[in-house]
C-alpha cells in the first residue's frame, strides 16, 4: 500500500495534508492520533471509500484513482478486508451467512461461500455459534464473526478501525491475539486506534498523525 502526497479537503477544511506512507506486504502498522487528526480519512482513502483531492493511493499494485465506483467496489471486495469498532454485521442473518455473504458478493456460489465461512469460524473458535444471530452473540464473538467476514476473500490488506473499542478487556485481548496471529502468518494489517496498548501489541510500526500530516514514525518491539 502506498500513499503519495495525498491531500483531502472538505470545503475549507483540510483533513489530510500531503500524506506519504508506504506499507510493505506482511507488515502490521498502527495509526494513532487525536480525534479529528485525519486517521479515519486516511483509512477511507486506503479502502477506496473516499477519493483524495490530490495525490495517489495504490493498494496491491492498483492505483485506486484509475477505478470508477463500480471498479472500486469490486476491488474492495476482492482485495481489502475491513473490521469495524461496532462490527457492522447484518442483524437478520446468522453468523455463518454474515460471513458467507462477502464471498457471494464476489460471485462465489452459496455452497462454496458457506464452506469457506464455516472453515473460518472454526479457525476462530466459534463454529458452534454459526447459526446464532448477532444480537445473541457476545461482543467478542461478534468481532470474531466480523474478522471471519473480513478474511473471507483472502484480502491483500486487512484494515481495522478501532477493532477493540467496543469490547471488554478480555474480549479485546482475544481480538489482539487474533490480529497478532494473522500477521504472523503473513497478513498485512493497517490498524487505526486510540489505544496505545493495541498498537504496541499488534503492530511493528507506529504512524502518528497530527493535523492531517504524518507527525512521526517509530518502530515497535515485537509482541511477547
Amino acid at each position: 500500500m502506498r500513499l503519495d502526497d495525498v491531500r483531502k479537503e472538505y470545503g475549507d477544511a483540510t483533513a489530510l495534508d500531503g500524506v506519504c506512507l508506504e506499507i510493505r506486504a506482511g507488515e502490521a502498522v498502527a495509526v494513532m492520533g487525536p480525534s479529528g487528526c485525519g486517521k479515519s480519512t486516511l483509512l477511507n482513502m486506503v479502502a477506496g471509500l473516499d477519493r483524495p483531492s490530490s495525490g495517489t493511493v495504490q493498494v496491491h499494485g492498483q492505483d485506486l484513482g484509475a477505478l470508477n465506483e463500480t471498479g472500486l467496489a469490486l476491488f474492495r471486495r476482492r482485495h481489502i478486508g475491513m473490521i469495524f469498532q461496532f462490527f457492522n454485521l447484518i442483524d437478520d442473518l446468522p453468523a455463518l451467512d454474515n460471513v458467507a455473504l462477502a464471498a457471494q458478493l464476489t460471485g462465489a456460489s452459496a455452497r462454496q461461500a458457506r464452506r469457506r465461512a464455516l472453515e473460518l469460524l472454526d479457525e476462530l473458535g466459534i463454529a458452534d455459534r454459526k447459526d446464532i444471530y448477532p444480537a445473541a452473540l457476545s461482543g467478542g464473538e461478534r468481532q470474531r464473526v466480523a474478522v471471519a467476514r473480513a478474511l473471507m476473500n483472502r484480502p491483500a490488506l486487512l484494515l481495522a478501525d478501532e477493532p477493540t473499542g467496543a469490547l471488554d478487556s478480555r474480549s479485546g485481548e482475544q481480538v489482539m491475539d487474533l490480529l497478532i496471529d494473522l500477521n504472523q502468518i503473513g497478513q498485512t494489517l493497517l490498524i487505526v486506534t486510540h489505544d496505545p496498548h493495541l498498537a504496541t501489541r499488534c503492530a511493528s510500526r507506529l504512524i502518528e498523525v497530527a493535523d492531517g500530516r504524518v507527525a512521526r514514525e517509530s518502530t515497535l518491539e515485537p509482541a511477547a
